[in-house]
């Protein structure tokens, strides 16, 4: 299976620039330029952004919408969308700060939970969705909803603790250099690294591409999009899971504000909203771009009230920039 489109990956070697140039027109290299052009902006108006207290503070903040970004992609990849990331990590959260377990044995079970309880919702997504032929937009809102009363079943008002160890050591960092929360995200893109040469990771950018195309090449779409939306679950508990030892308590609207963001992380990673072109590392790199947005802003002096319309229009310009450099990218060829 080598047929696949865009940012897809290829069984072939390919020399620097011609990797560049899949980069460019993946919208990844975009983004991570624009990434490094607002860090610099930002230590220009606030010395302090060089810090390793600050980058500690970026990495921390950016990793649950960075990690619910990859989980997003997972299913735009198969042209579909998934509303539930907002119910899972709003539930996870709760779950998190209603039934604190300390200790590295207590963190791990708590992972574990967070990952079953969105392996579920996803399980569920995937059954409506690839078996059941429900539209995406329809079934994920309604397990949205079935997840975020839970939540308030749960924990019916912002309060709870989440375990000391959780929220101390997940925000914490290595050898007083490396934030665990940076390693959680680099070990989200090794696993998708490797996912994506597998046949599945394949299928998931074939199925989106062209749905019926993939039928007949003897591509199990159902099963590809069952799995997208599995994957993509366990994210959303991994997110929620990482949110709540930022945050160290519950808050069962705690996922709401990720609804937006989410694709918006992923929209401006380079990830086509169509499907079959894009992948992970945008969506992260998108997720920890519009998080500086807001530390950038906030040095400028604007006021907190502006920082959605300037993320709007940074979103904007970004999928227009990108479009046209893809364009003029797949114009000129291969190298």
């Amino acid at each position: 299976m080598s047929v696949v489109t865009g940012s897809a990956p290829l069984r072939l070697s390919h020399p620097p620039a011609a990797r560049l140039r899949r980069a460019l027109a993946s919208g990844t290299g975009i983004i991570a330029i624009l990434y490094v052009v607002l860090y610099l902006v930002y230590a220009a108006w606030d010395p302090t952004a060089l810090t390793a207290d600050t980058a500690l503070s970026l990495t921390n903040n950016a990793a649950p919408l960075a990690i619910a970004a990859a989980g997003e992609t997972l299913v735009v990849l198969a042209r579909g969308f998934d509303l539930s990331v907002a119910g899972v990590i709003s539930l996870t959260n709760v779950v998190m700060a209603a039934y604190p377990m300390d200790g590295p044995g207590g963190a791990l079970a708590s992972l574990a939970l967070c990952l079953a309880i969105g392996g579920a919702v996803g399980f569920a997504n995937g059954y409506l969705v690839a078996v059941l032929r429900l539209q995406s937009i329809a079934a994920t809102l309604a397990t949205m909803i079935i997840c975020q009363g839970l939540a308030l079943v749960v924990l019916d008002a912002p309060g709870g603790t989440v375990a000391d160890f959780v929220s101390y050591e997940l925000t914490d960092t290595v050898f007083g250099v490396v934030p665990v929360a940076g390693l959680i995200v680099a070990a989200v893109v090794v696993l998708w690294l490797a996912f994506r040469r597998t046949d599945t990771g394949i299928a998931l950018y074939t199925v989106g591409a062209d749905e019926t195309s993939a039928q007949l090449s003897g591509i199990p779409v159902v099963r590809t999009r069952f799995i997208g939306f599995i994957g993509a679950g366990m994210l959303y508990g991994l997110a929620g899971f990482m949110l709540s030892a930022q945050t160290a308590t519950g808050d069962p609207n705690g996922g709401t504000s990720f609804l937006m963001l989410t694709f918006a992380a992923v929209a401006l990673g380079g990830t086509s909203l169509a499907g079959g072109r894009g992948g992970v590392v945008g969506s992260i790199l998108g997720a920890a771009t519009l998080l500086l947005l807001q530390k950038v802003l906030f040095a400028g002096g604007v006021s907190s009230f502006y920082t959605g319309i300037f993320q709007g229009v940074v979103l904007v310009v970004a999928v227009v920039f990108g479009s046209l450099v893809t364009r003029l990218v797949e114009r000129r060829g291969p190298a």
